[in-house]
């Protein structure tokens, strides 16, 4: 076959060609739609292979994770029972509502008890906190006069009550006149739990608040 033959060929005489250039150009543009099926293909196949491999490395972590909970949930199980048991104890200590009179009287009481002269004892019952639907918050404003050893005797006093009682805001000032006479301001915190029936109140008064106005 010449190169003069090709030379002669016109594109829109295609039929008129000779038997082999016409085979010879099948062949060609076969190969070429072959190449071109094959890149598309293998171009989804490795898109799709990209998006296993993604999803497999996300399932193993998934895998890995769920492995490491279920090998740490008897510890998990275990610590929650221990939480559980010092809550309860916790609350335990804690009064109820009716006896928080008795804890109120009880302070007043140690104060007496430790020597000081009791000169302000205020419950503030306006200051009352709910914390973590849990427990109230109950400061009582002090102020008393007295030397150190009577306040040490105090603090030791309420420290073996056994209800929770907190102090802050500890402010110590000496006497003018007799420097062993000290008054003594501070924040007694009692704590108490919050009842079935405060919680439910407390739950009707968030849900009015939250409904729609005419």
């Amino acid at each position: 076959m010449k190169t003069e033959e090709f030379k002669n060929l016109e594109p829109k005489n295609f039929g008129n060609w000779p038997i082999p250039i016409k085979g010879i150009i099948i062949i060609i543009l076969c190969v070429i739609a072959f190449i071109a099926g094959l890149w598309f293909d293998t171009k989804i196949q490795i898109e799709n292979l990209a998006e296993i491999t993604a999803q497999e490395d996300e399932l193993k972590n998934d895998f890995k994770n769920k492995q490491w909970q279920s090998a740490t949930l008897p510890k998990l199980k275990e610590q929650l029972i221990q939480i559980e048991s010092t809550l309860s104890e916790m609350l335990r200590k804690l009064p109820n509502k009716a006896q928080v009179d008795e804890l109120i009287r009880d302070i007043s009481q140690a104060v007496l008890a430790s020597g000081l002269k009791q000169e302000l004892f205020q419950p503030d019952y306006r200051g009352e906190k709910e914390e973590k639907n849990i427990y109230v918050k109950l400061p009582i404003k002090l102020r008393a006069k007295g030397n150190y050893h009577a306040f040490g005797k105090f603090i030791s006093n309420v420290a073996a009550m056994n209800r929770i009682v907190t102090l802050h805001d500890v402010n110590i000032k000496s006497g003018k006149g007799d420097e062993q006479m000290l008054t003594l301001e501070m924040t007694a915190q009692i704590y108490r739990y919050l009842e079935v029936e405060e919680e439910d109140d407390d739950s009707k008064k968030k849900t009015a608040g939250k409904r729609p106005k005419k």
